[in-house]
C-alpha cells in the first residue's frame, strides 16, 4: 500500500464517522493549581464572566476554550516552516500590518480578504461551492474547508466545520481576587504635586474618581465591590475533547468528476489529520497554562468511532499525518501562495451593500414567506 491510498479506508461510506480524541490536562502548577478560563461578554440574561453551566448531578461543567478558540489556535500551525508548503499562503497587506488567511477570524468569508483583489476568486470559489465543487475552495483557503466558513456578506455558503475541540472544567470551585495599587512615591506628601482645590466635596470626599488616580499618581485599592475573576480549581478534572468529522468531509466533491473527488478529499484529510494530531498547545491565556495529565482517572484516547457505535483504536502519529499531507498536497497540487493589498475603495462599496452581498442578501429575503 502506498502512501497516498493508505487511508482510503477513511473516505469509503462504509468507513469511520468519526476521529475522537480525549484528553486529561491539568495545570502546570498540578491538579489544585487555579486556572483562568474564557470570560465572555453579558448577553441574552448571561450576566458575563465565565461560562458555568450547572449539571443533574450537582457537578457543574466550565467551558475554559470554545470551539472557535481551539480552531484559531490551531489554524495558524500551517504558517510554520514544517507545514507551510502545505497550503497557498495567502496574505493581505493592510496599512502597517501584514495578515495571513491563517488569522483572519472568518477565514475565508472575511472582510480582510474580501475586500481585496481576491474578492471576485473567493465568490467564485463559494458559487462553486454551493454547486457541488470544493476544488476551488481548497485551492486558495483549504483551511477554510477544515475549521468552517461561512459567506455570510455575500453568497451566503456555508462549509461545515470537520475539526471541533473543545476544553472544559468540571467540578469547578470559583475564586475572586481584589487588587490595590501603591504608587512609587506618595505624590501629595513630598510636595511633588498638589491636589486641585475643587476636588473634594464639603465633608472631604473626593468629587468623582481621584485625577491622580486615573493617571497612576495614587493609591487605587478595589473594593469588595469591585472584586474581579480570580480563576477556577476544577476539582473534577480538565478534559479537551476533539472530533474529526469524516462523514462531513466525504461530502466534498468536485461536481462529478471522481479522479479530482478523490484527490481533494485526500489532500484535506491530510491537513486535517495534521491537524487534528497536532501536539495541543499548553498556553492559552495568562494564568491558564495547560500540560497532559501524567496519572489521569480515565485513559487518554484516541479512536476510529464507525456508525455502528464500534470503537477502535487509532494509531497513527503525527509522523504518520505529515507524511501522508505530504503526499496528497502533491497529487492535488497546492494553490499559488498570494500576497495582496487591502482596498479600501472596496471596503467603502461593501459597508453601503453595493454589490452581489447585497443583492444575495435580498434574494434570500425575497423568498422567504411573509
Amino acid at each position: 500500500m502506498s502512501t497516498l491510498n493508505q487511508y482510503d479506508s477513511y473516505l469509503e461510506a462504509d468507513g469511520p464517522a468519526a476521529l475522537i480524541i480525549r484528553q486529561y490536562l491539568t495545570p502546570a502548577e498540578g491538579p489544585d493549581g487555579v486556572l483562568f478560563p474564557s470570560t465572555f461578554a453579558a448577553g441574552d440574561g448571561f450576566p458575563g464572566g465565565y461560562n458555568i453551566d450547572p449539571a443533574a448531578n450537582g457537578v457543574n461543567v466550565c467551558l475554559v476554550d470554545s470551539v472557535g478558540s481551539q480552531a484559531n489556535r490551531i489554524e495558524p500551525i500551517f504558517k510554520e516552516e514544517k507545514y507551510k508548503a502545505l497550503v497557498p499562503q495567502i496574505t493581505v497587506n493592510a496599512g502597517k500590518k501584514t495578515v495571513s488567511i491563517l488569522e483572519a477570524g472568518h477565514r475565508a468569508g472575511d472582510a480582510i480578504v474580501r475586500c481585496s483583489e481576491l474578492q471576485q476568486d473567493l465568490q467564485d470559489a463559494f458559487k462553486a461551492l454551493l454547486e457541488g465543487n470544493s476544488e476551488p475552495l481548497g485551492k486558495i483557503a483549504p483551511t477554510s474547508l477544515l475549521f468552517g466558513a461561512w459567506d455570510s456578506r455575500d453568497t451566503q455558503a456555508k462549509v461545515p466545520r470537520l475539526i471541533s475541540s473543545t476544553i472544559r472544567a468540571f467540578n469547578v470551585r470559583k475564586l475572586t481576587r481584589h487588587a490595590q495599587f501603591i504608587p512609587a512615591v506618595d505624590y501629595v506628601a513630598e510636595g511633588l504635586l498638589s491636589e486641585p482645590e475643587d476636588l473634594r466635596d464639603a465633608e472631604g470626599r473626593v468629587k468623582g474618581k481621584h485625577p491622580f488616580a486615573q493617571r497612576g499618581f495614587n493609591h487605587v485599592p478595589v473594593t469588595k465591590t469591585e472584586s474581579t475573576h480570580g480563576g477556577v480549581i476544577a476539582d473534577g478534572g480538565i478534559r479537551r475533547d476533539a472530533t474529526l468529522a469524516l462523514a462531513a468531509l466525504r461530502l466534498l466533491t468536485v461536481a462529478d468528476d471522481n479522479a479530482k473527488t478523490l484527490a481533494l478529499r485526500r489532500y484535506i484529510l491530510g491537513l486535517a489529520l495534521v491537524a487534528f494530531t497536532y501536539p495541543p498547545a499548553g498556553y492559552l491565556r495568562q494564568g491558564c497554562l495547560l500540560v497532559l495529565d501524567p496519572e489521569p482517572k480515565e485513559p487518554h484516547q484516541f479512536v476510529e468511532v464507525f456508525a455502528d457505535g464500534r470503537r477502535e483504536a487509532c494509531k497513527i502519529t503525527h509522523a504518520d499525518a505529515l507524511d501522508f499531507a505530504t503526499e496528497s498536497a502533491k497529487a492535488f497540487g497546492v494553490g499559488a501562495d498570494r500576497a495582496v493589498a487591502f482596498d479600501p475603495d472596496r471596503a467603502k462599496k461593501d459597508l453601503v451593500g453595493d454589490g452581489s452581498g447585497k443583492k444575495a442578501r435580498k434574494s434570500k429575503e425575497a423568498a422567504q414567506p411573509k
